[in-house]
Order: structure tokens, then C-alpha cells, then sequence
């Protein structure tokens, strides 16, 4: 097995895929203008993201699990992110994804993109149903960050080969902590503390600013 020459981890809602997950599922659950409002609010920093993210799940009980493999269809992978992957792992530059989403969806998205790195927040579900409640670690900017400095030191990656990508407040911590931090379509909190940024939802552009591949 070629040991990996880099990281790159990809946060998932508004960065690797156009949608937020969470904003379909209150539109399922027929509380999307309550749901988004939150999500906006706390993508922006103007909310507690862990606060925000359980008042949203809250909304969200009673919800059927049949509702993901619809949701998951829906979902659009921004421009070009697919290739984007696949030039990174064949440079072996290994990939991963953290998210404020749920492991329901994200799990199926690193399955269809080969991607073995991955953690998101698990939804608590019984008799079919979300209990509104969440299990577990919630996925936060500290979490993020964790996990991309863990995964890091297991692929014994040197900490100048570490890329980070997101769009959130909520994304910062593990922005700021990789060798390369890239902020992507990004809310105006992420701008004004990450340099490098992309404004146009095509990971061809993120590909030029990677001088390592």
C-alpha cells in the first residue's frame, strides 16, 4: 500500500455538495423556512452551532428514515468535485470528509466517491423514525478540527501537506489549522479570516491552488 503524501478533508453541506442536508429535511418535515433560518444563522456564527443544530433536529421528529434515499437523490455534487477527488487519491493524496450533517447521508456519499475517511452526527432513530434527538459527539468547528489533525498523524502526513475546505463558521478552526486552508463559496465570517478563497462553486479552481500535486 503507497503511503499517503497528503490530506485533504472537505466539509460536506454547501462545500462538496450544493444542498444542506438538514434544510431538505425540514422541508420533508414541513419546517424548512424554520430549519434554513437556523442553519443560515448558524452557518454564519451568529448562532451556538451545537445549540442550533439540536433545535433544528428537534424539528425534525417523527420524520421517517424512508425519507433519506429520496433526499439523496436530490442531492448535487458541486462542479467538478468528483474529479477533484479522483486527482487527489491518484496522487495519493488521501481524502476525507467532516460534516454538521448526518452519517445516513454522508456514509452513501463517501461510499459512491471511494472515500474511507469520514464522520458526521448520528440521528437517533426508533420504530423507523427520527426521535429528534442526536447520539453521540456532535460534529463541531472543535471536532473538525480534531479530526483533521487525528487523521493527520494516523496517515503520518506532514502537517504542510494538510488541506482543509469549507463554507461555515463552523469550519474555521480546521481552516485555520491546515497547511492549506480554502475558503470555499463561503459565508462573509469565513472570508474575512481565510486567505485563500474560491467564489465560484468549481473545485477546478481549488485544484490550481494546490502547488503539491
Amino acid at each position: 500500500m503507497n503511503k499517503a503524501r497528503g490530506l485533504c478533508v472537505l466539509d460536506v453541506d454547501g462545500t462538496l455538495i450544493e444542498e444542506e442536508v438538514i434544510d431538505l429535511l425540514g422541508k420533508e418535515a414541513e419546517c424548512e423556512e424554520e430549519v434554513a433560518l437556523l442553519t443560515a444563522q448558524a452557518m454564519r456564527g451568529e448562532l451556538d452551532f451545537e445549540a442550533s443544530l439540536k433545535k433544528r433536529v428537534s424539528l425534525l421528529k417523527g420524520l421517517s428514515i424512508n425519507v433519506f434515499d429520496k433526499i439523496y437523490h436530490e442531492l448535487h455534487l458541486s462542479k467538478n468535485a468528483a474529479q477533484f477527488i479522483k486527482v487527489l487519491q491518484k496522487n495519493r493524496i488521501e481524502v476525507g470528509l467532516v460534516s454538521g450533517g448526518f452519517t445516513t447521508i454522508v456514509e452513501r456519499l463517501a461510499k459512491d466517491l471511494g472515500i474511507s475517511l469520514y464522520i458526521a452526527n448520528q440521528l437517533e432513530i426508533r420504530d423507523g423514525q427520527l426521535t429528534g434527538n442526536l447520539i453521540g459527539h456532535i460534529i463541531s468547528r472543535e471536532v473538525k478540527e480534531k479530526t483533521l489533525l487525528s487523521w493527520a498523524k494516523e496517515l503520518e502526513v506532514p502537517f504542510e501537506k494538510t488541506i482543509a475546505i469549507g463554507d461555515g463558521a463552523n469550519d474555521l478552526k480546521m481552516l485555520k489549522s491546515a497547511g492549506l486552508g480554502i475558503a470555499f463559496c463561503a459565508k462573509d465570517i469565513v472570508k474575512k479570516e481565510i486567505n485563500l478563497q474560491v467564489d465560484e462553486r468549481d473545485f477546478g479552481k481549488v485544484l490550481e491552488m494546490i502547488d503539491f500535486l
